[in-house]
């Protein structure tokens, strides 16, 4: 996913005629790299992410390059729309790539199920070995398998259960006074599904619903970098790659529309958390230019740099401390 928001700048930088010095998948230290054309094509030891190197993009950076071509391949010598541009092309091909995977969903459908969650402690359903993400066969409506299972409490029934590829059979008997806000088996539940569409129709409602996605995921870090001014931030809802890792083999055994459906999620995530406008985010570059384009000059070379960099430093922290948060999960 990083790696189609690299190649946004990449496509737009091409564009407009500015020299692209490197493309790399990974990053640093380098393993291979080949050369085509003026672009040197990499491929890096630390399988992270990419990045793409454009003459200028840095002002503070000064390379042998920059007096060997002409001044209007220059990042920094571009009229500032056009530098707008690609500074939001990332943002722009993980909201398309986004998009167009949800609106893939809608034209191929959801068959409707009913998923497990959560799994509590000590409940009924741990107690047996049901587990999370897994899929209750026979009910499409969560209301249907909650009234089936209030109408046997005390008594033993079965479920099937899908898990990954298996179909397994557990016998379990209901609690008729279960605790508060655990349930007769002590499970979460989910209703899945999404009806077939029509592409046209597709296409509509995934743009709809990336849209919705998109402006819950930016609300949600604002009060995040909100509630962390105010002392009161929790990392719960957050996963780092540690965490992406487990979500997505997860998502990879419910099938692979689930997996569909979180590599969306995840791209249009990426989009609204690098639209964001903070330092070192392609949001902050983009509100640099704003102020740019008001005040008639660009911000001194020193502001920017220190500002990227304590922005840069914040991110590095937030990652090492989600890091350490989905390790402990795993344990």
């Amino acid at each position: 996913m990083i790696i189609v928001h690299e190649l946004g700048h990449f496509l737009l930088a091409k564009k407009f005629g500015v020299l692209v010095e490197e493309f790399g998948i990974g990053l640093p230290p380098k393993i291979f790299s080949r050369k085509k054309g003026e672009t040197t094509y990499s491929v890096n030891a630390l399988p992270i992410g990419g990045f793409v190197k454009i003459l200028g993009e840095n002002r503070e950076e000064e390379t042998e390059m920059k007096n060997a071509v002409s001044q209007e391949r220059i990042f920094y010598n571009l009229k500032i729309w056009k530098r707008f541009l690609i500074i939001s092309g990332g943002v722009a091909m993980n909201f398309i790539l986004g998009w167009f995977l949800v609106s893939l969903i809608f034209a191929v459908g959801i068959p409707k199920a009913v998923i497990i969650t959560q799994v509590m402690s000590d409940g009924p359903a741990e107690k047996i070995g049901i587990k999370a993400n897994d899929k209750v066969i026979g009910f499409s409506d969560v209301n249907e398998f909650v009234g089936f299972i209030d109408q046997h409490r005390g008594e033993v029934v079965s479920l099937r259960i899908e898990r990954g590829k298996e179909e397994l059979i557990f016998e379990i008997t209901p609690r008729k006074n279960p605790p508060k806000n655990e349930g007769a088996l002590g499970v979460a539940l989910v209703e899945a599904g999404q009806e077939r569409l029509g592409i046209l129709k597709s296409v509509w409602e995934g743009l709809k619903t990336s849209a919705e996605i998109f402006s819950i995921i930016f609300i949600a870090i604002f009060n995040l970098l909100k509630m962390a001014i105010l002392g009161k931030a929790s990392l719960e809802g957050i996963a780092g790659p540690v965490g992406i890792v487990k979500i997505t083999n997860q998502a990879s055994q419910m099938g692979l529309v689930y997996l569909i459906q979180l590599l969306a999620l995840i791209s249009i995530n990426l989009a609204a958390i690098n639209i964001f406008p903070f330092p070192a985010l392609d949001g902050g570059r983009l509100l640099f230019l704003i102020i740019e384009k008001i005040t008639g000059k660009p911000l001194p070379k020193r502001f920017e740099q220190y500002v990227n960099a304590v922005g840069f430093a914040f991110l590095i922290l937030l990652m090492a401390l989600v890091t350490i948060k989905d390790i402990r999960r795993l344990f």
